[in-house]
């Protein structure tokens, strides 16, 4: 009974130390915001300054895998070069050993209580007094993950401690040191993280569990470990991003049979010529040297590396782009006509989001002949409301890099057609942004318990659905589209808005709603016809010649 409380002990510790790793993760990463992303870019210019910034971003944040999935996206995106990709992961791997001295140094050697109460106190008034400010509330988030972090690093040592009175370990001691190598890999691949594997390490070492040369074999083994999330990561990816996790794998598997092979000669190293005698700070010290060379290693040859993975998986094309990606610049006109297609891929997606955050079924578009099969090649039905919005976001930056570079070779009435198209696109972004930003109000008045919210959010739903029908009818060529039909369209938009405006304020007098809860609708009732006007003006510049949406444009597209 008593072994199964001290395990039930050191399971409480693993989730209270992951926990905590989650809340600092979060934490730093919101508090950094855009200045964060701004900085990750700088750094990239060139493979040292690449290096450097893996270090200090992973010294921070303290995840590895999180800044190598960060990576996995710039890359996708064509952000970064996989050369200087692949040196932050180099620097990244050294930067998380900051968390093994950091536990190594303060853990096992400062009492706990003086650590983590005081911060996990003030991470509770922080949170209660002023948690509406995010600011503040991210930072109660890193107090608590601070606290927490040492008080699951005391639930994992005292357990350790117990069990070593409990069982003898010494008999495992002259196990192959193979398996010790499977040990820190598989501990590693359950928990998803390297840090839990130092500290249970530590914990181990500091009780007299397992001796340093072993505690050294684990920590090695759990080099690989977190491999599988940035496998997940990069799967539907394109070939740069599968080529990182490949690079990433083989640094590695590389490092760590390296190390293993000379084990002992690093082990000496350590322990006589930078005589370090404490087996914990030894145990951070051979964490840190191992990363370190790995850098000395792969940095003089990242070029030649990079060329290496090349090789590897079929180079097919990152962009997002369907059409416009095979189009050349020489063939102007051609180009135009793949830009129109890609225009009306854009607004179907477009339509395709805003009609599924209302919970509407989008079977009917998803079976346009036209795009199915694209967006079952690029996985787009399977995506999540956040990642089709990134999607979209980057094919509308796509098709406006390509504008830029077509605006210059066309003259004329093609001129014009350009420009429409591109009006086009940014009107379908601008649903697509004023839908997203009340999602929130949409989740509130689809689930309210109040007749006169929930009817209001039906009525909206119903006209949503049957307005998009009718756009989706004209963009599929099914039905040949008028300008009196489109503006018979816009004057249900705003009558639409308007009357169900004032119905809303006639029962508003009668229904017990609250004071948050008319601002809701307000604020819903404005953005849906915000969205709805930039829909139907997408649809527009895509059927209009050029002097009919010149006069469509005309009409008065905002009402309160």
């Amino acid at each position: 009974m008593e072994t199964l409380n001290h395990f039930f002990k050191l399971a409480a510790g693993i989730g209270l130390f992951l926990f905590a790793m989650y809340l600092l993760e979060e934490s730093l990463k919101n508090l950094s915001g855009r200045s964060f992303k701004l900085f990750l870019q700088r750094i990239t210019k060139n493979k040292i300054g690449a290096v450097t910034g893996g270090v200090i971003i992973t010294g921070i944040l303290q995840s590895s895998s999180m800044v190598t999935l960060m990576l996995l996206a710039f890359v996708g995106a064509g952000v970064f070069s996989m050369r200087n990709a692949m040196a932050i992961i180099l620097g990244a791997n050294l930067g998380t050993t900051v968390n093994s001295w950091l536990i190594a140094s303060l853990g096992f050697k400062v009492d706990i209580e003086v650590i983590a109460y005081p911060a996990i106190c003030l991470g509770g008034i922080f949170l209660i007094l002023f948690g509406n400010r995010k600011s503040m509330k991210y930072l109660a988030y890193f107090l608590f993950g601070f606290g927490l972090l040492f008080i699951g690093l005391s639930f994992m040592k005292t357990a350790m401690e117990s069990q070593v009175q409990d069982f003898d370990f010494s008999k495992y001691v002259e196990m192959p040191k193979v398996i010790f190598i499977l040990i820190g890999f598989l501990i590693t691949l359950i928990v998803q993280s390297s840090s839990v594997t130092m500290a249970l390490t530590l914990s181990a070492l500091h009780a007299g569990a397992i001796s340093f040369p072993i505690a050294a074999i684990i920590a090695l083994g759990s080099e690989t470990g977190t491999i599988i999330k940035i496998v997940l990561g990069a799967i539907g990816g394109n070939a740069s991003k599968k080529r990182i996790v490949l690079g990433n794998l083989l640094f590695n598997i590389f490092i760590t049979a390296l190390v293993f092979l000379f084990l002992n000669p690093i082990l000496f190293l350590i322990t006589d010529v930078l005589n370090i005698k404490d087996p914990l700070i030894g145990l951070a010290t051979f964490s840190s040297l191992i990363n370190f060379l790995a850098i000395l290693i792969f940095f003089p040859i990242l070029n030649s590396f990079t060329k290496f993975l090349e090789l590897f998986f079929k180079d097919t094309d990152a962009a997002t782009v369907a059409f416009i990606s095979h189009a050349t610049l020489k063939e102007p006109e051609t180009a135009l006509d793949l830009l129109h297609m890609e225009t009306k891929y854009f607004i179907h997606n477009s339509m395709v989001f805003n009609l599924e955050l209302f919970k509407i079924d989008t079977l009917l578009l998803r079976e346009n002949i036209n795009f199915k099969t694209i967006n079952e090649k690029r996985n787009f039905f399977s995506k999540n409301i956040v990642e089709k919005y990134e999607y979209l976001k980057q094919l509308q930056g796509e098709i406006q890099a390509f504008y830029l570079d077509l605006r210059t070779k066309l003259e004329g009435e093609q001129q014009a057609e350009l420009s429409q198209l591109i009006s086009a696109v940014r009107s379908a972004m601008h649903s697509v942004k004023s839908v997203k930003d009340i999602g929130t109000n949409i989740t509130n008045l689809r689930n309210s318990s109040k007749d006169i919210k929930y009817n209001f959010f039906i009525h909206h739903k119903k006209e949503t659905e049957n307005l998009y029908l009718q756009l989706n009818a004209f963009l599929s060529e099914d039905k040949k589209a008028s300008f009196e039909e489109l503006q018979h369209l816009f004057d249900s938009i705003q009558n639409n808005y308007s009357t169900a405006l004032n119905t809303f304020y006639t029962e508003a007098v009668t229904a017990p709603i609250e004071k948050i809860d008319i601002t809701t609708v307000i604020n819903f009732n404005r953005e849906l016809f915000t969205s709805n006007k930039a829909m139907l003006m997408a649809v527009k510049e895509i059927l209009l010649e050029e002097k009919e949406a010149e006069y469509f444009n005309e009409i008065p597209i905002y009402k309160t």
